[in-house]
């Protein structure tokens, strides 16, 4: 039985020009395995929260948000939409985030806005690419949760696996044949009811962080058939891993 769609809010040209390409793209690099599309909300908004393992993640999470209906608006970093792809993101209505800084609690409450139309603000809560040493999901930043108290709409937990296949994480030279299997698989709507009425501090902004990246974890681990660690990798922990290279210096887990 088909997934049931939400209606589509009014779609600009440009945007339906970039979302083709991104069809295009999706399906020209990649073999899809799509998982856990009854979980995505019937109607409203929702966050989708996923991993971040290489740069590409967001195309697959498009493809996928879109496909089954929503208006995907990823927050990504002010960098991008400056760069030579930016004029895409400004077409259709990506998000941008002023990393470290005070406006980025206002692209927070950009993003809290366009939840109840339709859209699926994407967000992938590490802040950047896993520097876990195998690929696992790191400890959260908490602004996601801070949306996603303020809204009180859902939270789907999202996990994506294969694109790197096509491209390393921070890899320079993509791998385009023969195309790569890539796995997204939506989980079940995380429960934060009872933080809904908890002042939104620092220990109940983690609470929520690390119960939504621990059900990324749980899907990511079902596409892997993997066991994930048992503490998750904490990039404050380890400034080493903090420069942008694909082999990193051996680390202690707690």
């Amino acid at each position: 039985m088909p997934h049931p769609r939400p209606p589509r809010p009014p779609q600009t040209l440009a945007y339906r020009f970039i979302a083709f390409l991104v069809h295009r793209i999706g399906y020209g690099l990649w073999k899809y395995d799509w998982r856990g599309q009854e979980n995505l909300p019937a109607k409203g908004g929702f966050i989708a929260a996923a991993n971040h393992v290489t740069e590409i993640d967001p195309i697959a999470l498009a493809h996928f948000v879109h496909a089954n209906g929503y208006e995907p608006r990823i927050l990504a970093k002010r960098a991008i939409f400056d760069s030579p792809v930016g004029f895409a993101l400004r077409w259709t209505n990506m998000i941008p985030v002023d990393r470290g800084t005070k406006a980025a609690a206002q692209s927070l409450a950009d993003a809290g806005k366009l939840l109840g139309d339709g859209a699926a603000v994407v967000i992938l809560p590490e802040g950047t690419l896993t520097r876990d040493p195998d690929l696992w999901p790191m400890v959260g930043k908490t602004g996601m949760a801070r949306m996603a108290l303020a809204s009180q709409l859902p939270v789907i937990p999202i996990a994506v696996w294969g694109a790197h296949r096509t491209l390393p994480r921070y890899g320079r030279r993509p791998s385009l044949f023969p195309r790569k299997n890539v796995v997204v698989s939506a989980g079940r709507a995380v429960d934060l009811s009872d933080l809904y009425d908890r002042p939104a501090d620092g220990a109940t902004l983690a609470e929520a962080t690390e119960r939504v990246m621990a059900a990324i974890t749980s899907e990511l681990a079902g596409i892997r058939g993997g066991e994930p660690p048992k503490h998750r990798f904490d990039l404050r922990k380890h400034p080493e891993y903090e420069a942008k290279r694909t082999d990193y210096p051996p680390v202690e887990r707690p």
